[in-house]
């Protein structure tokens, strides 16, 4: 399994190629970045494999240090409130680059469908990302990305965000993309923005081979070691589940992958169910098709279409990440600390996917590269 879907360059034979091959290529410029919110290092994984050189992730979760500095060797983690952060704090990270780029993913809950259905739009939800737009007009630096929930880009936080770039004179493009169009296997719509004080720079194009193919459930967890629910496998501490009800134990057999909890006898329904404004809970994801977005709640067999295709059980940790496009060696638990399942379905349901962060890196290359 690749990190980003890219078509390789094939070796061109003819003269003037060859020709061309001939001049001396242009230095590839040095770029140095700091991820904000970085959690356990989807954002950072994924930009560091494009060539993206992310020197610092900085977060709040304590929690996330481990996966963070584990897969990204040279990356350190540095625990603060973004509130208390100054850019000078983070100007040591940019030493020798011919690029500084600031990106990240301000917590997504505030701005998601969920949160403003159940509570309204609070004058607190924009506070993070506005400090990120501070940190912006403080240092300046040549690109800037977000990453976040579409639901953001109806928010007064992102038009305050906006108003910031285009005011220190950056070039921005964003828009809400289908994370299927860059390899993963969700029906995941997230709001990019990338912003450039150099020159033009584009939103990532769509991955070579995924035009016309859906990436599926069953490419990416088909193959992960059976296991009943609150099990986890000896080889793979990640590879575990919550334990079910014996209730839940009844409906989860009852339920068929695409289908809801209208599958289900009658005595197994309750009038809550009837109610939900949408019928996903309780649901099977399907091996054929995408798997639904991977939230912080996947752990949870009654919060969504999370129950496994067909082992009694919701999808495990490890089976979330590789939904999520990271690797299957990714290192998700810290062996000095007690393994808590929702605590780790927190910390993968918040991650940036993998394949979508190689995307938006090899984008930040090649605006450096023009520029």
């Amino acid at each position: 399994m690749t990190l980003c879907d890219t078509a390789s360059s094939a070796p061109v034979r003819d003269g003037r190629a060859r020709r061309r091959a001939s001049v001396p290529a242009a230095p590839v410029p040095n770029i140095h970045a700091v991820d904000l919110f970085c959690g356990i290092g989807g954002l950072t994984y994924g930009l560091r494999s494009s060539g993206v050189d992310v020197k610092a992730g900085y977060d709040i979760d304590t929690s996330c240090r481990h996966a963070f500095e584990a897969n990204n060797p040279g990356a350190n983690f540095i625990a603060t409130d973004i509130r208390n952060l100054r850019y000078g704090h983070i100007e040591a990270h940019f030493q020798g680059a011919d690029v500084t780029a600031l990106v990240g993913c301000a917590p997504c809950q505030p701005f998601s469908a969920h949160t403003r259905r159940s509570r309204g739009q609070r004058n607190d939800d924009c506070s993070l990302l506005l400090e990120f737009a501070r940190l912006v007009g403080e240092g300046k630096p040549e690109i800037v990305s977000i990453e976040n929930v579409p639901g953001l880009a109806r928010h007064e936080a992102f038009t305050q965000f906006l108003a910031t770039l285009r005011a220190l004179d950056y070039h921005v493009e964003h828009d809400v993309l289908s994370c299927l169009q860059y390899g993963v296997p969700q029906r995941r719509r997230r709001l990019v923005l990338l912003a450039s004080r150099t020159g033009r720079i584009s939103l990532p194009a769509a991955s070579a081979n995924r035009q016309d193919a859906q990436p599926t459930v069953a490419e990416f967890i088909r193959r992960q070691p059976h296991l009943a629910d609150g099990e986890h496998h000896a080889g793979d501490s990640a590879h575990v589940t919550m334990p079910l009800s014996e209730l839940n134990r009844r409906r989860i057999r009852q339920s068929k992958p695409g289908g809801t909890w209208r599958d289900w006898d009658d005595d197994l329904v309750n009038p809550c169910h009837r109610q939900a404004y949408y019928p996903a809970p309780y649901g099977r994801m399907r091996w054929d098709a995408p798997a639904p977005t991977i939230t912080t709640q996947f752990c949870y067999y009654s919060t969504g279409r999370f129950g496994h295709p067909e082992q009694h059980r919701t999808i495990s940790v490890r089976e979330a990440a590789l939904l999520q496009t990271f690797p299957q060696d990714y290192d998700l638990v810290d062996p000095e600390s007690q393994l808590v399942v929702r605590k780790l379905a927190r910390q993968v349901g918040n991650a940036v996917p993998v394949n979508l962060a190689a995307a938006i890196g090899t984008a930040i290359v090649e605006a450096a590269n023009v520029h």
